[in-house]
């Protein structure tokens, strides 16, 4: 995983959960990185699933719902720090349906070694939308979060209900705009 991930991953448990919190969820943890993480580096996803077990066994909290906490908390970050991807796309729909071929081409670009998940989107209709999410990290409590993030920011009233094709490393997303 791209230590993006990581340092935003920290910076949102230290504005939730405090600077307390997050020293001894990297100190409990037993990482590679010695919990040292620059955005640009490239860490073993493992290190994360340690952090957020971590930090569940801290705060009380699931690790499903830390996992879409963060998610949501990330895509406000991209929002902030990658307008660019934002100002072409009018809703949810129209974004999450270009995530493969546009916002994943771009961020390969900027970080070549990067090991995206695949997203395959289904049918779209006005008020429906299928996205299929796979990724051999199953984390698709994330991508959840990354996908509330999106409706939130187009200020959208979308229900979303997922269905598992393979555990948590393959699920069907099924997004309703509520009418």
């Amino acid at each position: 995983m791209k230590g993006i991930v990581f340092t935003e991953f920290l910076e949102m448990v230290e504005d939730k959960f405090g600077f307390e919190i997050a020293d001894i969820i990297v100190s409990e943890s037993k990482l590679e990185s010695g919990g040292v993480y620059t955005a640009v580096g490239t860490y073993h996803h493992s290190e994360m699933v340690q952090l957020v077990t971590n930090l569940s066994q801290q705060s009380k909290v699931q690790v499903p719902e830390l996992l879409k906490t963060f998610g949501r908390h990330l895509f406000g970050q991209f929002v902030k720090g990658y307008g660019r991807f934002f100002t072409e796309t009018q809703n949810s729909f129209e974004f999450l349906s270009g995530i493969e071929n546009y916002i994943h081409v771009e961020v390969r670009k900027l970080y070549p070694d990067a090991e995206l998940p695949k997203f395959e989107v289904g049918p779209i209709e006005p008020d429906h939308m299928e996205l299929i999410y796979k990724s051999e990290r199953g984390m698709a409590d994330f991508a959840e979060g990354l996908i509330e993030g999106c409706i939130s920011h187009f200020g959208e009233d979308i229900s979303i209900r997922r269905e598992s094709i393979n555990g948590s490393q393959e699920v069907k997303f099924l997004l309703d705009r509520k009418l």
